[in-house]
């Protein structure tokens, strides 16, 4: 189910976007020239953004597994990014086939995959909005269908509010989301920091600053109230490689370096 259909003239190719550089950082080819430009001289300054992307794609796969098997059945994913299989809802329906999503993102070339590769499932629908306006997220039709707001919701933010400047108040965006959600709902978040590479801030700041999202790494005292009114589940909001890993981690060296926290709360 998707809520509208874009025309090619819609989708923004003469600057890069974020969905489409992590894309690109993970492999994928959804993406175009210039999106590729913008990520490799993001990579030149800053090597480890592969590793990180990767690590934190690979958290937000345990985190759905942890939500399914907690008994969540409705996930709402904002700023879901281009569709890379394992999609949200193929992990959550490895444990839990009933599992409903409802994926979120304001850039119409995610809207165009999500309703070829994702939509087409029962239980599943795509919503073109925009993380900055919750109220109209969670009033959307789709959402409305697909959400059952008095069964616990898993609320999964993973690296996006980084795009979301202070100006647009982040913490205010996450409180206007949850406090819609009912006890035993679960905040899936991660978020990109400058606590191991503060001397590369400005510039990767500088590439985004050409993309169609800005930049706005924030430190882990800054990210931590994101969760208020939840309780992270150990290990608290770590490193995304340290949450819960089911492999071997990085090489010390590698894994000092990732510059992403990734946690999840259950709301009290």
């Amino acid at each position: 189910m998707s809520d509208q259909n874009f025309a090619a003239e819609d989708i923004d190719t003469a600057r890069p976007h974020p969905a489409r550089m992590y894309d690109y950082y993970l492999g994928g080819h959804d993406n175009y020239e210039v999106d590729r430009q913008a990520a490799d001289r993001l990579v030149e300054q800053y090597p480890d953004v592969l590793p990180s992307a990767r690590a934190n794609r690979d958290f937000l796969l345990r985190a759905v597994r942890t939500v399914a098997d907690a008994g969540i059945r409705q996930i709402i994913d904002i700023g879901t990014g281009i569709p890379t299989s394992p999609n949200t809802h193929e992990v959550a329906r490895e444990s839990a086939p009933d599992a409903r999503v409802v994926y979120v993102d304001n850039d119409p070339i995610v809207a165009t995959h999500a309703r070829a590769r994702l939509t087409s499932t029962p239980g599943t629908g795509f919503v073109h909005a925009d993380l900055r306006d919750p109220e109209a997220i969670l009033r959307h039709p789709v959402v409305q269908e697909i959400v059952d707001f008095g069964q616990p919701v898993a609320l999964i933010l993973v690296a996006v509010l980084h795009f979301v400047p202070d100006d647009d108040d982040p913490a205010g965006i996450v409180t206007a989301l949850t406090k819609a959600l009912p006890r035993g709902s679960h905040l899936v978040l991660s978020h990109g920091t400058l606590d191991f590479h503060d001397h590369l801030g400005d510039g990767a700041a500088e590439v985004y600053r050409s993309s169609t999202a800005s930049l706005h790494l924030r430190s882990h005292p800054e990210i931590t109230p994101f969760f208020d009114g939840f309780e992270l589940l150990d290990p608290g909001l770590v490193q995304v490689p340290l949450w819960r890993p089911e492999r071997a981690l990085p090489e010390v060296e590698v894994l000092r370096r990732i510059g992403v926290y990734g946690g999840i709360g259950v709301k009290d």
